[in-house]
């Protein structure tokens, strides 16, 4: 046992991480892990923190979040969103740049971080690939990457100029930082709001075809294969897309992906109710869709769950579906949406897939996103980032009960199975028994 009292000690849990699955408690002072064991007897003095019959896990990353600061604080702020995340079992998140102004300089990546000082998550910055976000001219990816940003993307919108993109590649592979991109060809794409098939054509809605995402999933492979760039997908949506990235992994491209909890459970007979809450970018998709992306998390060819959490105010998601702006809320609920999913029908998940499934979440994410104080292993001299995860816990989603500012959840009414019971952050507890601290 190391000297000196210890902080905090997580007792009774199930250790998953990426070194295996085994029963043990975690001890920590200050922000670094200094014991792990079985059977570990909490010093006098500390702070205990129950975990029996719970997952114990590196704290979660999220690839992919919208905090909407600076320019949209009416629908979320980084206070708001750390603390969802929190709730969520998260311990970073990546910001999106997609902001007002953008993230495309040196001085808003230094606002963002000051505003992120007292979060309660880390917060990774992504910088945009171009000036504005407007897909014209790039922006100072240099400067940016000086600062630390080593995610770029102009989510929201895709780089449609494939000539631009290339050079953003040849950059981006200079630099050493990862493009992520929003695969979505505008011109195909039309004016689509929800997804082109017999719910469009019965709804009278427009529809964006699949054709759409994985005409510039394929434009990027071959980008990634020229230049020897690191490319990651955002939120793929379609079977197309998914079987595109296999055979670019297959090939030994550089190339990852992530998926969204609700384009692996929700398909688009949704919309019938003409509902916004339902309407996202890309579209939900049809039952071979969802199929395809739950069979490419099994097999490896999708590296991580984001979120994609997108808050609107709920005056905006009040609009007619199409003019009311496309997104959902996720941070609370990805977690239990996806063991929902996946794994609550396993009576007893066996040791990989466990494994499995929480790198979805944890060390691959983390891994994406070169956030090198996240993603685990649960081991000595750690930085004490950690999510406890009660996997038999059930619960109902309530919109009002959001941290966000935002309601726009899509699993608002549904019942859940598994819930996040504490998350620590750097040794501080976040959340104790699914209450935010602060």
């Amino acid at each position: 046992m190391a000297e000196g009292p210890l902080k905090l000690c997580v007792m009774g849990g199930t250790l998953v991480d990426s070194t295996g699955v085994r029963r043990g408690d975690v001890c920590i002072t200050g922000d670094v892990i200094v014991e792990v064991g079985a059977d570990l007897e909490p010093p006098a003095g500390s702070t205990v923190l129950d975990a029996s019959g719970c997952l114990v896990t590196p704290g979660l990353v999220d690839l992919h979040t919208h905090l909407r600061q600076p320019g949209a604080e009416e629908a979320e702020t980084v206070e708001t969103g750390s603390r969802a995340a929190a709730l969520g079992g998260y311990t970073a998140v990546v910001a999106m740049p997609n902001t007002d102004p953008p993230v495309d300089n040196g001085a808003v990546v230094a606002e963002v971080l000051e505003l992120s000082k007292n979060a309660l998550v880390e917060v990774g910055v992504a910088g945009a690939i171009t000036v504005g976000r407007a897909g014209e001219r790039l922006s100072l990816m240099r400067e940016l990457a000086a600062l630390g940003v080593k995610l770029f993307t102009d989510d929201g919108n895709g780089v449609q100029d494939g000539g631009l993109m290339r050079r953003a590649c040849e950059y981006a592979a200079g630099l050493g930082v990862t493009l992520a991109q929003h695969c979505e060809d505008e011109r195909i794409a039309g004016y689509g709001v929800m997804n082109e098939g017999v719910w469009s054509s019965k709804l009278g809605l427009r529809g964006t075809p699949a054709a759409a995402e994985d005409t510039m999933v394929a434009r990027d492979i071959s980008l990634a294969r020229l230049t020897g760039a690191k490319v990651h997908f955002m939120h793929l949506s379609c079977a197309s897309s998914v079987e595109l990235v296999r055979l670019a992994k297959a090939e030994g491209l550089s190339v990852t992906a992530e998926v969204t909890p609700h384009h692996m459970v929700l398909t688009d007979d949704l919309v019938r109710d003409y509902d916004p809450v339902f309407k996202v970018n890309p579209p939900l998709r049809g039952v071979d869709d969802v199929a395809a992306i739950r069979r490419g998390l099994r097999d490896g060819t999708i590296d991580a769950i984001a979120t994609d959490h997108a808050p609107h105010s709920p005056e905006s998601k009040q609009l007619p579906f199409d003019d009311a702006p496309p997104g959902m809320i996720g941070l609370q609920t990805a977690l239990a949406v996806s063991y929902d999913t996946l794994l609550s029908n396993e009576n007893h998940p066996s040791f990989s897939q466990l494994q499995e499934f929480f790198a979805l979440f944890t060390s691959r994410p983390a891994r994406i996103a070169g956030l090198s104080a996240q993603g685990g292993p649960l081991s000595k001299g750690s930085i004490a980032n950690i999510c406890v995860f009660d996997p038999d816990e059930r619960w109902t989603v309530e919109s009002d009960s959001q941290a966000s500012r935002s309601r726009n959840t899509p699993f608002a009414g549904r019942s859940l199975k598994g819930r996040v019971r504490h998350c620590i952050l750097r040794g501080e507890p976040t959340v104790v028994d699914a209450v935010a601290l602060r």
